[in-house]
């Protein structure tokens, strides 16, 4: 399933992260695609904080991952931009990626050649205009079921 949602600050593109954050309840695993300033990171930060991190939430650039220990959640945020050979991926632990109670989010994924899972959710995030454009594509059967919640919340925008 499809869908999209125009947004015209950051504090929606927040809101957008806080109720994924609400829809996966800190399980699954999403990739984050778009250009650099497309807003990968803004989304990150509001699904992070909407699980209960207090603190910044950065991008992983230079890390490459961040890891949250949150009550409700374990959250592992990567960064793969600066990655050069998706074999890199094994160093930074990939099979925590398949750890059913945690929750992955992986910003630049076309970084990892073909070694990631199918994600649950697949989020390209372009601007458009002044504002944000979010469009979202589920790949597995929980995906499916996010997608569908992310739909009735988001009813004018969806494919």
């Amino acid at each position: 399933m499809k869908g999209s949602v125009s947004l015209a600050t950051e504090a929606e593109t927040m809101a957008v992260g806080s109720q994924l954050a609400q829809i996966c309840q800190g399980q699954g695993l999403f990739t984050l695609h778009g250009d650099l300033g497309a807003g990968k990171t803004t989304l990150s930060r509001g699904l992070i904080q909407a699980l209960g991190h207090q603190g910044p939430v950065k991008s992983p650039t230079y890390t490459l991952v961040e890891v949250y220990e949150l009550p409700a959640a374990h959250v592992l945020h990567y960064d793969l931009y600066r990655l050069h050979d998706p074999e890199e991926l094994h160093f930074l632990g990939v099979r925590d990626f398949l750890v059913p109670d945690t929750l992955t989010i992986i910003e630049w994924p076309e970084r990892a050649g073909r070694l990631l899972p199918a994600p649950d959710l697949a989020l390209y995030l372009s601007l458009a205009g002044q504002g944000r454009l979010i469009e979202w594509q589920s790949h597995t059967e929980r995906g499916e079921a996010w997608a569908r919640l992310l739909a009735t919340r988001y009813p004018q925008s969806s494919l």
